[in-house]
């Protein structure tokens, strides 16, 4: 198989600056990674390599040589070798689902319901970190728009004003009504972790990601044993790669949820793994997108279309950029939907 590859370095900038538990986020340093036909230049493929450069395990200053390399080999041989690219997620990612689009011709990258635009995918709303305010006025709109699952990012602010925006909620739906699951990053001690999560746990919410900062295994496992709020691993999945490391993770720890965010967990291949290990062993999970531009949460949502999973999913970062790429992606009501004829994408849009 002869192919070209060519990559398109890429900046999308946030329409405000997006709060993290790692700091604000003014813009996004992504690359596009096109392979083409040596013989048919219409026939080509894109992916998307999205690495967050405070989070990802593959990311350090000489990424861009390293993805170089990588382009280069698939350029010689024709072939992706997912097993040397295990270490690099959100480069395997970028390059696998480029290697995807190119087979199927299409953005239309698998056959389901959700991709032939029959069916959305049922989401929850994301409530990002910031001042009281700001983040009572997200509420607000989510909750306008239909959402039945919003996640709050909390650990940014005083823990007693994120009670209060919880409250607020609980005061106006029950949780009949509205999921609530909640996010912090890491941010509680294991020391004050167990008190918090009794109080989080009286607001009747689904679950919490990474209340204690990863690495801790032992402490984590001790909490997932006494939480009165089930708990969902996120970050401690990061730079764990290997099977055999994916589960003795789940083992240790045996949490109620693990989130797979391919370009974070392994790229498709990696994030599938990990999905197949949760079920073995009855851990439930859904799945998240992790700020990619339209081209990669494409990929994303269509994949998590053929799992079924009745969960909401964490899909839907297309409306945080000025300058994302026009793809027919739309939220109606709490759902994301896909309709593959309405696709007008050029390499021209980027180049």
């Amino acid at each position: 198989m002869e192919l070209k590859v060519k990559l398109i370095p890429y900046t999308l900038h946030f329409k405000r600056p997006t709060g993290t538990s790692r700091g604000v986020y003014h813009d996004h340093k992504i690359w596009y990674v096109v392979i083409s036909s040596m013989s048919d230049p219409e026939h080509w493929g894109i992916g998307e390599c999205a690495p967050l450069h405070d989070l990802s395990c593959d990311y350090d200053e000489q990424y861009a040589q390293r993805l170089e390399s990588f382009c280069k080999q698939l350029k010689e041989t024709g072939q992706l070798d997912k097993e040397v690219l295990r270490p690099y997620p959100s480069i395997l990612f970028g390059l696998e689902t480029a290697m995807l689009h190119y087979q199927k011709k299409s953005f239309k990258l698998w056959d389901t319901p959700y991709s032939n635009g029959e069916e959305g995918i049922p989401i929850n709303g994301l409530i990002w970190m910031g001042e009281y305010k700001f983040m009572l006025e997200q509420i607000e709109a989510k909750m306008q728009q239909g959402f039945q699952c919003i996640k709050l990012k909390i650990g940014a602010i005083n823990f007693e004003d994120e009670l209060k925006l919880l409250q607020y909620i609980r005061k106006h739906f029950s949780s009949k009504d509205i999921t609530l699951r909640v996010d912090a990053n890491g941010a509680f001690s294991p020391n004050d972790a167990v008190d918090k999560l009794k109080r989080l746990a009286d607001l009747d919410l689904h679950s919490i990601e990474q209340p204690i900062r990863t690495g801790q295994w032992d402490e984590m496992a001790k909490l997932v044993k006494e939480t009165p709020l089930p708990i969902a691993l996120d970050e401690e999945l990061i730079g764990v790669n290997q099977p055999e490391e994916k589960k003795k993770l789940l083992q240790a720890i045996n949490p109620q949820y693990i989130i797979l965010k391919p370009t974070l967990h392994g790229g498709i291949s990696g994030a599938t793994e990990w999905i197949e290990l949760a079920k073995e062993m009855n851990i439930d999970w859904w799945i998240t997108s992790a700020l990619e531009s339209n081209i990669g949460l494409n990929a994303i949502a269509q994949w998590c279309a053929t799992f079924k999973n009745p969960l909401p999913q964490g899909l839907g970062t297309g409306g945080l950029y000025t300058n994302n790429i026009d793809l027919p992606l739309e939220i109606k009501k709490d759902c994301l939907w896909f309709n593959s004829n309405e696709v007008h994408f050029s390499l021209n849009d980027i180049l």
